[in-house]
């Protein structure tokens, strides 16, 4: 069994959770809040509980968990649901448990794939129909809806970007797959009328020519054009800080007193570190605090700043292997409930690698997502060695049918 065992996805990981508490420490230890201080032994205690998580992911049979998926996503949504009225926090999205705060969305990642995998791969669900692409979107929106409702746009976000590539893996053909993103292309191009105008033109265009009939043609511009109607409403019920963070983002807002004082501080970090950074508890942009939420969503500052490029290149090419392990193992699966979930865990954690390295660098909105495995958070870092430990489940599986 432990030949079997991907052992590289496992040195990855731990090389991955060492870095995180190393950058916990430097951007903790001399805090003058004496609750952050604990935060280096409090991430040490996560990860020693989350590589035993990972482990127990490891060892449940995958007939098991496919047989329970409707139940685990169920459980899920209960959760959701009941943070929304006894959660604790600013925002309300955690569970307090005496010392330890539990955030369901979190949890929900792995859910919503196990869900997604259980149904995509069901003896009558084909894949490619209206029907199965609609019960397959619903069962990402309604837990979209309730983290919204936190509001949490970050995993919403992930979530949603986790639809298209399991759709993929479950063998939806490319036109259709096109279709599905085509109301998201309107919906950012809604808010100004020429862009709006352009892209609906180019989307009749190509129905027109794919030559999928009339009602096809119809059904999508209608559904476009509903789209780019109600875009611009729902953007105007986001929280402001929400449509800040946007506007930045799409550089219609120059705050750098505000909205975008996280991202100019970042990426000051990250620049002043050069080549090899300016050694372990030596950056000024961390020590002094000039990068809010540093040890959390903002930690690859404090390890660009730190250990510099080579040391920020060093955690890329960590994620790289371990992901391109995973996709192997999601390839080479003959079960393909098994591929499935092993390709949604990989999905989920490239989303977050590239989102939150993404807004360290100023490419990508603020969405308060945490870089796996680094970023201090008990319940993101137990969710993403249950992921992993699906993995390895996967790889000593693979030839299962």
């Amino acid at each position: 069994m432990v030949s079997r065992l991907d052992t590289p996805i496992l040195a990855c990981m731990m090389l991955l959770m060492a870095v995180g508490l190393l950058a916990i420490y430097s951007a903790t230890a001399h805090h003058e809040s004496s609750f952050l201080r604990g935060g280096f032994t409090r991430q040490a205690i996560w990860v020693v509980s989350g590589l035993v998580v990972a482990g127990i992911a490891t060892v449940v049979p995958f007939r098991t968990i496919e047989r329970f998926a409707y139940v685990i996503y169920g459980a899920i949504l209960v959760m959701l649901v009941a943070v929304l009225f006894v959660g604790q926090g600013a925002n309300a999205r955690w569970f307090a448990l005496g010392p330890a705060r539990l955030q369901p969305a979190e949890f929900a990642k792995v859910g919503v794939i196990i869900a997604l995998a259980r149904f995509l791969t069901g003896r009558r669900t084909d894949v490619n129909s209206a029907k199965g692409i609609l019960i397959a979107a619903a069962l990402v929106a309604v837990p979209t809806l309730l983290v919204l409702k936190q509001p949490d746009l970050g995993t919403a976000l992930v979530f949603l970007g986790a639809l298209l590539p399991l759709l993929y893996w479950a063998g939806v053909r490319g036109f259709t797959l096109l279709l599905i993103v085509a109301p998201a292309v309107t919906a950012l191009a809604s808010f100004k009328f020429i862009t709006f105008f352009l892209v609906t033109l180019g989307l009749a265009t190509l129905l027109y020519f794919s030559r999928r009939g009339r009602r096809v043609l119809v059904f999508n511009l209608l559904l476009n054009l509903g789209v780019g109607i109600v875009a611009p409403v729902l953007y105007n019920r986001l929280a402001p800080y929400q449509q800040n963070r946007i506007l930045a983002f799409l550089g219609l807002r120059t705050d750098p007193h505000g909205v975008s004082y996280q991202v100019i501080q970042s990426k000051v970090a990250i620049g002043s570190g050069g080549l090899f950074g300016k050694g372990f508890m030596q950056g000024s942009q961390t020590q002094l605090r000039f990068v809010p939420e540093q040890h959390t969503d903002f930690i690859f500052s404090v390890i660009g700043e730190e250990f510099g490029f080579v040391g920020s290149l060093f955690v890329l090419t960590l994620f790289f292997f371990l992901l391109f392990r995973a996709l192997r193992i999601a390839a080479t699966a003959r079960n393909q409930f098994i591929s499935l979930v092993v390709a949604g865990a990989v999905t989920v954690i490239a989303l977050h690698v590239i989102i939150n390295i993404g807004v360290t660098l100023g490419i990508m909105p603020v969405t308060g997502l945490p870089l796996p495995f680094v970023s201090y958070g008990g319940s993101s870092l137990w969710t993403f060695a249950i992921l992993v430990g699906l993995m390895w489940n996967g790889s000593l599986h693979r030839l299962d049918y």
